[in-house]
């Protein structure tokens, strides 16, 4: 039998799928951002904060095009790119089942009366002066407890939203002293998902304990500050309400039976909290516990929402669960602030949030894939020759990231992944580096309209981001008070041993084809 001949060459060169794709130019990884900014300062320019109702979400999915025709132009592959774009939402999916187990939570404890006896109980017992105060430091202990900051603004953030419109305070200001405190309570709890998943990017055998330790001397500070500032507002603050105090508890005693059996879907949802329960199936749980306790405790409520003589009581209250969860509930006292304040909630109130965050990460995914994150970041990381400015780069790099890739998790993995070398080279301790990590990966996610987390507490709290931006105090100071200890050397610790699992910083290598 003779031999077999090789196949004859092809013409054109090897086939696409056996390309190796080229590394980017700094210019190829820029474009897209360039493209990014102009195509979102558009859309803002033209619509304001309602660019989030689906403009923006256009510029984020024009952006990621844009991305993948730089990669193909590159040697990637449309089906390897497809493939990324995929891997990237899919990432997202849990996020996803929380947005719309908040959204189901929140139309069925307004139908419960869990949020307006909440509201009661806090008009009743908390004076104007010192509201933002309470705010912040019950958020932060909730944060402690439940080890996310989301499932703190979802609950008692909407609540304390609510409580702010019915006194006549600032509803922003009410919102950054919700962020405020859930975003230290997540920092400062090892249940917190980011502040165990850091610890173990960096590496060099560090313990989730003394990364929360050395957290503390930023974190500590910056809440510090921002209480003060909060009281100074409460103490300054000119309540404007369209009812008084007084006429508003008239009117939610008229609207739904006020009483501390509306509080059980909160409680149960703290237990299933500290009984470490996946987020997803403890808020849903909640909220198909507030629904069924509804027609019990706020069977005037309930008929009014549903409006169908029609239908019997079991029939009334099975469609009240199914409309509020879906749809949210829709208040009917009569009253106009209250009916504006609870008519929320429903899976599809966050649809476009979802759309938001799918967009975001679409892009997210298409720059990670094709070695553009990477080749903005390692300039960075091979340029910074002293520990002020290292540690000033790390958090550049997560604030960065937090805008362009629109994902707190991308800001936090790829900071904690490429800086390791740097840090461990110079001597540094792997807590200095995650603490960098933290102050502006995680918690400056917030205060971006287009990443996962700020499009999630904007939509549930029913505040836009620019308007309780300006009012995160510590959010904006945790990677102010990181980068200056950094210059200055305090609470810089030296690694008393080498890392051990680090390698030394490298160009990254030459990306595998598609």
């Amino acid at each position: 039998m003779p031999e077999p001949q090789p196949p004859p060459p092809r013409l054109g060169g090897p086939h696409p799928s056996e390309r190796v794709p080229r590394a980017p130019t700094l210019i190829d990884a820029l474009l897209p951002i360039v493209v990014l900014i102009a195509l979102l300062a558009l859309t803002i320019s033209l619509f304001g904060i309602d660019a989030t109702n689906g403009p923006l979400q256009v510029a984020l999915l024009l952006s990621a095009a844009f991305a993948s025709l730089i990669a193909f132009k590159n040697g990637y592959t449309v089906a390897g790119v497809a493939d990324a774009a995929v891997g990237g939402v899919t990432s997202a999916v849990g996020a996803i089942f929380i947005l719309l187990a908040v959204g189901s939570l929140i139309g069925t404890w307004n139908m419960a009366g869990t949020i307006p006896t909440i509201v009661d109980y806090g008009i009743r017992l908390v004076s104007p002066s010192w509201f933002y105060l309470t705010a912040a430091v019950v958020c932060a202990l909730v944060g402690m407890v439940t080890g996310s900051s989301w499932t703190t603004a979802g609950t008692l953030g909407v609540a304390f939203v609510g409580m702010a419109k019915v006194m006549g305070l600032s509803d922003a200001i009410a919102a950054g002293a919700v962020i405020c405190g859930a975003y230290f309570g997540d920092k400062m709890t090892p249940l917190s998902e980011t502040t165990i998943l850091v610890p173990k990017l960096v590496g060099g055998g560090l313990a989730v304990g003394t990364h929360i330790r050395n957290m503390f001397w930023t974190a500590g500070p910056a809440l510090g500050i921002s209480l003060v500032i909060f009281l100074v507002l409460g103490l300054n603050a000119d309540p404007d309400a369209a009812l008084s105090t007084d006429a508003a508890r008239e009117a939610l005693a008229a609207a739904f039976n006020i009483s501390f059996v509306n509080l059980l879907p909160l409680l149960l949802l703290v237990l299933f909290a500290i009984l470490r329960y996946p987020p997803f199936l403890s808020i849903l749980g909640s909220a198909l516990f507030a629904g069924v306790l509804a027609p019990f405790t706020q069977w005037d409520a309930v008929k009014a929402f549903v409006d169908d003589p029609s239908l019997g009581p079991v029939s009334t209250s099975v469609h009240a669960i199914f409309s509020a969860m879906a749809t949210g509930f829709v208040s009917h006292s009569g009253v106009a602030p209250i009916d504006d304040l609870f008519t929320r909630g429903g899976m599809a109130s966050l649809l476009t949030t979802i759309w938001l965050v799918l967009g975001a990460l679409s892009f997210a995914a298409v720059m990670e894939h094709a070695g553009f994150l990477q080749r903005l970041l390692l300039p960075i990381v091979s340029h910074t020759r002293r520990r002020g400015s290292l540690i000033a780069a790390v958090n550049a790099s997560g604030i960065g990231l937090n805008v362009i890739a629109g994902d707190q998790y991308v800001a936090d993995v790829l900071p904690s992944r490429m800086f390791r070398g740097e840090f461990a080279e110079r001597g540094l301790a792997p807590q200095v580096l995650s603490r960098a990590v933290e102050d502006s990966g995680t918690v400056t996610s917030v205060l971006v309209p287009w990443n996962t987390c700020g499009a999630y507490i904007s939509g549930v709290l029913g505040v836009a981001t620019a308007s309780y931006l300006p009012f995160c105090f510590f959010n904006l100071l945790s990677p102010l008070l990181d980068m200056t200890y950094g210059f200055l050397g305090f609470k810089v610790p030296k690694a008393t041993e080498p890392w051990g699992d680090v390698e030394p910083t490298a160009p990254p290598a030459q990306p595998a084809p598609g």
